[in-house]
This record gives C-alpha cells, sequence and structure tokens, in this order.
C-alpha cells in the first residue's frame, strides 16, 4: 500500500512540473514560472503534510525521490560554482573592468558585507528584546538534546581558532582542493587565486602584448563555455523551486514551530528589518528600490527555497549583469564575497539573538552597552569565513558565543524549526551581497543606469 501512495505521490509532483512545461512551451515569463513553481511547491507540500504527516514512513520515501529534482538542481548548481566564480573574475581582468580601482572596489565591498552584518547583530538584539525572548523557553526534546550535545562538542574545536587563523583560512593553499569547495572559505580563496592570475596577466599584457592576446582568447573561450552551462541549468530553475518547496513544507513539524512561534516570528522581524535597510541603501545610492524588488527577486526566491547562497550565486550574480546593471567584476566579487563573508542573516541576525537569549543564564544583562557593542564587534569579526551553505548560522553561532565565553548547547535546541527559518536566513544573506555589489557598482561609476532601469518585461535571466 505504501508503494501505491508513493507512485502517487510522485505523480503530483509529475503533474506539477507538466504545468510548468506546459507554461514554458507557451512562452509564459521565466518570473511568471518562478512565481506559479513556488505556489504550486507549497500548494503540494501542505496537502501532502496534511494527508500524511511531517514524519511519515510514506512522505519520507516520497521525499527521496522529489530530492531527485530538488537537491539534483542544487547540486547542479553547486556544480558550476566554482568555475564560474574563477572564470568571471579573471575574465574582468582581461577585460579591463577592475584595473586600478580593484583595491577601492574590494574595500567598499567588504565595507557593505562586515558593515551590515554588524548592523544586522544590533537588529536581532533589539527584535530579541522587543519579544523578551531567553533561553528558558526552549523546550528542549530527544533530537534538540542531541544536537546541543554535538554542538557543545563542537564549540572546543572552533574556540581554538583565533583571528589570525580564521584570515590564513581564507588563503588559497592549494587552489585545486579549493576548486572542490572542501573547506568553508573555498570560494574566497578560488577568488583570490583567480584575483592573482588577473594581476598576472595585466603585468602580461604590459610587456608581452602577442602572448597577452593568447591568453585572452583563451580566456574569454572557456567563459562563454561557463556561461552557456549556466544558462542551461537557470532554465531547470522552476522545477528545482516546486521541488524544493514541496518537500520543506510536507516535511516540516508545524507542531514544533507553533511552540516556538515567538523566537519564529521575532526572527523573521529582524530578518525583515534588515531587508528594509538593504532597501534603505540602494535608495540612498540614488537609485529605485522598487526597482531592485522587482528584479532580485529571482534570486531571492530561490535562495528562500533552497537555503543555499552557494547555489543561487549563478543566479545572483547573473541578475546583478543582465538586469541591475552591475559591471561583471563587481558582480562576482560581491557575489563571491557575500558566500563566506558578511551574511546578515546567518552570521548577523541569528548569532546575536542566540547570544542575547543566552546572556541572562549566565548571570549577564544583555542590554548593558558594552555587551552589546562586544557582540557586535564579535559578530563581525567572526562573519569571516561562513560557509554558503545549510547549516552556515550554526556554525556562526558557535563562533561567536564560543568567543563571548557562552555555553553553545542553544545553537541545537532549535532543530524543530530550523529549516523555516534559515530560508529567510539566506534569503537576506544573498539581498545583502546584491545590495553591496549594487551600491558598489553605483559609487564607482560601474553601474549600468540603463540597464537597472529597463523595464522587467524586456529582460530574462538568462534561461
Amino acid at each position: 500500500m505504501n508503494l501505491l501512495f508513493i507512485i502517487l505521490n510522485i505523480a503530483a509532483l509529475l503533474l506539477f512540473v507538466g504545468i510548468l512545461i506546459i507554461m514554458q512551451k507557451k512562452h509564459v515569463t521565466f518570473s511568471k514560472r518562478v512565481f506559479t513553481a513556488l505556489g504550486l511547491g507549497i500548494a503540494l507540500g501542505l496537502a501532502l503534510n496534511f494527508i500524511y504527516g511531517a514524519t511519515s514512513e510514506v512522505l519520507a520515501e516520497s521525499a527521496d525521490w522529489y530530492n531527485l529534482i530538488g537537491t539534483g538542481y542544487i547540486k547542479l548548481l553547486q556544480m558550476i560554482v566554482m568555475p564560474l566564480v574563477f572564470i568571471s573574475i579573471l575574465g574582468a581582468f582581461t577585460k579591463i573592468t577592475i584595473g586600478k580601482n580593484f583595491g577601492k572596489m574590494a574595500a567598499i565591498i567588504l565595507s557593505f558585507l562586515i558593515g551590515t552584518t554588524a548592523v544586522a547583530a544590533l537588529v536581532g538584539i533589539g527584535s530579541a528584546a522587543i519579544f523578551d525572548l531567553n533561553a528558558d523557553q526552549i523546550v528542549q526534546g530527544d533530537a534538540e538534546a542531541a544536537r546541543a550535545e554535538y554542538y557543545e562538542g563542537r564549540s572546543a574545536e572552533v574556540a581554538d581558532k583565533t583571528l589570525p587563523q580564521q584570515m590564513l583560512d581564507l588563503l588559497p593553499a592549494n587552489p585545486f582542493l579549493d576548486f572542490t569547495g572542501a573547506r568553508g572559505t573555498s570560494t574566497i580563496a578560488v577568488v583570490i587565486f583567480a584575483a592573482f592570475l588577473g594581476f598576472a596577466y595585466l603585468g602580461v599584457a604590459r610587456k608581452e602584448i602577442e602572448t597577452a592576446a593568447t591568453i585572452k582568447k583563451g580566456i574569454d573561450a572557456v567563459y562563454t563555455l561557463i556561461m552557456s552551462v549556466v544558462r542551461i541549468v537557470l532554465k531547470l530553475t522552476p522545477y528545482g523551486i516546486l521541488a524544493i518547496m514541496a518537500k520543506t513544507v510536507a516535511t516540516s513539524d508545524f507542531v514544533a514551530i507553533l511552540s516556538l512561534g515567538k523566537f519564529v516570528v521575532a526572527s523573521y522581524v529582524a530578518l525583515a528589518i534588515m531587508f528594509a535597510i538593504h532597501l534603505l541603501i540602494i535608495t540612498l545610492s540614488g537609485l529605485n528600490p522598487i526597482t531592485y524588488v522587482k528584479k532580485a527577486a529571482e534570486p531571492l526566491i530561490f535562495a528562500f527555497t533552497s537555503r543555499s547562497s552557494a547555489g543561487t550565486l549563478p543566479i545572483n550574480i547573473n541578475t546583478q549583469t543582465t538586469k541591475l546593471g552591475v559591471s561583471e567584476g563587481i558582480a562576482n566579487f560581491s557575489g563571491s564575497f557575500g558566500l563566506s563573508i558578511g551574511q546578515n542573516g546567518c552570521a548577523g541576525v541569528y548569532p546575536a539573538m542566540l547570544a542575547f537569549m543566552i546572556a541572562p543564564s549566565q548571570g549577564i544583562n544583555p542590554l548593558d552597552p558594552m555587551f552589546i557593542l562586544t557582540v557586535v564587534a564579535v559578530v563581525a569579526i567572526s562573519s569571516f569565513g561562513v560557509a554558503g551553505v545549510g547549516g552556515g548560522a550554526t556554525f556562526a553561532a558557535i563562533l561567536v558565543l564560543s568567543a563571548l565565553n557562552l555555553p553553545v548547547a542553544l545553537a541545537g535546541l532549535l532543530v524543530s524549526v530550523e529549516p523555516l527559518i534559515d530560508m529567510g536566513r539566506t534569503a537576506v544573506n544573498v539581498s545583502g551581497s546584491m545590495t553591496a555589489g549594487v551600491a558598489t557598482a553605483k559609487i564607482t561609476g560601474e553601474l549600468d543606469k540603463d540597464i537597472y532601469n529597463a523595464p522587467l518585461e524586456t529582460q530574462t535571466v538568462e534561461a
């Protein structure tokens, strides 16, 4: 009987996939197909959750089949992240879109990323204070206890790394290892390696023009090939969102979510405030924030559903360059840096809220100005090297709580609502990197206002 139900569940997913295919054949715009996929995924997930229950065996086995489309799509995106980052940044040097402004550009991007993360910490503390959150409100079950014990073991390992050691981790001792994404800081390491090759190319171009021309031709050819792969993968976005959202909603424990509803609401209030701050930065840059919201919607929706900043990177960069008018060099640097540095949601809001909640149990006044300043400083510094994949927020929380000499167990006590909150955190992370890219391009004069202001209907995320 279970097999029959599983087959029916798979058929339901394929039915919705068929709807999206028909929409594509009728030339329905990419944006409308993405939003339709999101709605269909939520509807299917709610139906499955209501019929079977979040923890049923039928749903667990059905979810494995859904992962063929959902997780499979994320893996394809992750497959092209490193090649895309590497060749795009190297190509930016050959197109002389970086040149002498490299230092200024990188400094501005990092300032935005780290600065907004510090602000995010303040916002997280403020939201936790308004909602009067504390660690005693968390109900601990078996799963939470097991996760808490695990993170207590991890804290000793994390606490051993000093700030200089964390900064050293950003350097590519073995670029080929980093191309595999083996480390949390692999993306930044690849960026640094590509930048070194880029500066080397500029040196060759000054002395050996013919050799430089040959190198440029090869880089341009590889860039064209990689971008062709990117376009192929991006065409699958609506189907990936459909499957991911259906599985996420279907397997969500709504009872546990309701029991921790206060924390969930406080988290989303803080994340909403941070998104508003991103729009304020866009506005202060002299740009229309409504235009930004419309054009950033697709990567933000995918970030929300996939919970992967790394997986969203190709869509992030493509949107910045083709819809928001950001130069390729800045888009690639802001998107790539944003994977491991200055994640507003995961490295900013979340660790600060946990620190505020735990402090009273350790005899610390969480509203003490010195404590707040210390939390903000630690959050900003610890934001270096947060992995752009699921679990990055927990790693960031361990770093912050360990640095503040606070118990890290609470990082594992929110396991039941972690997926729900992580969706919003990831979207804010991606928005932060895109905001840094747009604002930096505006400051350095590398923003194409015609592309930014062009009607959305005339643009596509090449898919």
